[in-house]
This record gives structure tokens, C-alpha cells and sequence, in this order.
């Protein structure tokens, strides 16, 4: 199978269905005569042409209303954020107009549009280029939310996306867009709400998404050196979530560890955690363990960076605090 980039899955992704659909577009900064701020978006201007791939001024707020509006007549916009840092600008329309349309006017309008761009820190940008807002909006009803870990669940993922009749918020990095994997020339989608287990064990359950899953499944190797199998469970959607994969997973490992790159206060992990007391109790042989960012704003200074993301060193210590309590 051929090989290719994260940035190329999710331009291949949008090339496809806006030529099987006229009525998709993308819109946003930079995605039309500059290529994209990632270069996602490089060449659509040619074949589309500046009616369907639209530059757009630093205004997040009034495009992400433009789109909001085109999708209720009809249209199917895609609405880029160079990054979601910056789609709080615009979170009246996401969450106000786009996530309530539908209960709002009694079933009368679907607003299908996706709102994509890099979530997360991305190197030395700063606390306010750093932010995690994936629970943010999956805390949103009428929303839902997609955190792709590679290129073939990239593609997949906003293939369906785009199809969907409700909004979207598909959260990407700016680490992973060089990343790459097996992707088919086949068209092909997969589903939103379905979790993936990206690796088999018996021992305990190690829970991620997004960028993350770089973590867990680094972890899994190191632990499968001590002869400990972890089960890897790539969420891939944070709402809706796939909490039946989970609790199936942890009725087989009884110990499980979620790896999330946000904050600790009200996040998915929380979230995970909560539910398998409820759901998994009995076959928790330990309480379930969260690998968080630290509690605080993501500095400037890579020591600090460091010190303050989820890494392998931090997982595998909650690993072998949940198997050997």
C-alpha cells in the first residue's frame, strides 16, 4: 500500500468530495494562493478555483458565520482555523448558531459543516498558540468531535465528516501534518463514535487520541520489553465517544490509563475515568490513572514544554502504578 503524509490524507480527503460534491467548499486564511498554512490545502486553488477555495481575511468570527449560514442553504463548507487557539474568536457561531441550529428551529435546518484545523501545542509558539479545546466542544451538544491519530483515520474521518448533516469539529496537529502511513488509492470512509484498538494485550488498557497516541503506543513497546501487554485504544472521536470499546477493553486488562494532552479539570479523561466507575467497577483491579498536561499554561521554553506535556517516562510510571498496587 502506498505511503503518504498526514497533510496529503486530509487534502486528498477534501479534493474528493468537493468532486463529488459542487456543493462543498473550503474556506479560511491562507488556504487558497498561499497553499495553506500547512500546505494541506496546496494546489485545490488550481483545480477548484477561488469560488470553492476562498481566501478569507483574519476575521474568524465573521467566517465561521459566513459558513454557518451557507451551510444552512444547502452548501457544505469547510471552515479551516490556522489553529483552533484562534476559533475562540469565532465560538459564538460554533457553539450558539452551529451546534443549536437544528434543536433550535425544530429540526428544520441541519447545518453539515466541519470546522478543521491544528489543536494543541506545536512546538515553541507560546501559551495562547497551545491550547487543548477538545473537551471544550465536545462538551457541546450538536456537536461532534474527531481527533485523528495518523493519515488513514485522517482521510477516513474527514471523508465522513464532510457527509455528515451536523457540525463537525475536526481537530488535527501541527506535529503530525509531515507524519506518515499506508493510506489506499481506494476510496474508503470510516465511521464517527467507533474506537480503534491500535494494539492487543491482556494487561492494561492504555486509552488516547490525537497526537498522543504517539505516547501510548511508544509505551506499549517499552512495556512489552517487561513482558507487560498493554491494549491500545485509539479513540479517534471524543464526542461521541466510544465508551463500549473501552469497557470491553478494561473487562479483559482490568487497569486502565488515559494519556490526554489537556489540562486535568473537566477533561476527556475525566470523562473515561468517570465512566468506567460506573460502568467497569468490578473489573478494576486499580483506580484508573490520567496522564494529563500539567495544570498550568503551556511556556515558551522547551525545558518547560517538557516537563509539562504527557510523555513515555510519565505513562509507563502510571502503568506500573496501576499494575502493581
Amino acid at each position: 500500500m502506498r505511503v503518504i503524509q498526514y497533510r496529503e490524507a486530509l487534502r486528498e480527503a477534501m479534493s474528493e468530495e468537493m468532486r463529488r460534491d459542487k456543493n462543498v467548499f473550503l474556506m479560511g486564511e491562507e488556504v487558497a494562493e498561499y497553499n495553506g498554512a500547512y500546505k494541506v490545502s496546496q494546489g485545490m486553488l488550481d483545480e477548484f478555483g477561488p469560488d470553492r477555495v476562498i481566501d478569507t481575511p483574519i476575521a474568524e468570527l465573521g467566517f465561521a458565520g459566513l459558513g454557518v449560514g451557507a451551510a444552512m442553504n444547502g452548501l457544505r463548507p469547510i471552515i479551516e482555523f490556522m489553529t483552533f487557539n484562534f476559533s475562540l474568536v469565532a465560538i459564538d457561531q460554533i457553539v450558539n448558531s452551529a451546534a443549536k441550529m437544528l434543536a433550535m428551529s425544530g429540526g428544520a435546518y441541519n447545518v453539515p459543516i466541519v470546522f478543521r484545523g491544528a489543536t494543541g501545542n506545536a512546538g515553541q509558539l507560546g501559551a495562547t498558540h497551545s491550547s487543548n479545546f477538545e473537551n471544550w466542544f465536545a462538551n457541546t451538544p450538536g456537536l461532534k468531535v474527531v481527533v485523528p491519530s495518523n493519515p488513514y483515520d485522517a482521510k477516513g474521518l474527514l471523508k465522513a465528516s464532510i457527509r455528515d448533516n451536523d457540525p463537525v469539529i475536526y481537530m488535527e496537529s501541527e506535529l503530525m501534518y509531515g507524519d506518515k502511513g499506508e493510506v489506499p488509492e481506494a476510496e474508503y470512509l470510516l465511521p464517527i463514535g467507533v474506537a480503534d484498538i491500535k494494539r492487543k494485550g491482556k494487561d492494561v488498557t492504555i486509552v488516547s487520541f490525537g497526537k498522543m497516541m504517539k505516547v501510548a503506543l511508544e509505551a506499549a513497546e517499552e512495556l512489552a520489553k517487561d513482558g507487560i501487554e498493554a491494549e491500545v485504544i485509539d479513540l479517534r472521536t471524543v464526542r461521541p465517544i466510544d465508551y463500549a470499546a473501552v469497557v470491553e477493553s478494561v473487562k479483559k486488562t482490568n487497569r486502565c490509563v488515559v494519556v490526554e494532552e489537556a489540562n486535568p479539570l473537566a477533561a476527556i479523561s475525566s470523562e473515561i475515568t468517570y465512566h468506567l466507575q460506573r460502568n467497569a467497577f468490578d473489573y478494576l483491579d486499580a483506580p484508573v490513572i490520567r496522564v494529563n498536561s500539567m495544570d498550568i499554561p503551556l511556556s515558551y521554553a522547551p525545558t518547560y514544554i517538557d516537563a509539562t506535556l504527557p510523555n513515555v517516562k510519565r505513562t509507563l510510571d502510571a502503568v506500573k502504578q496501576v499494575m502493581y498496587k
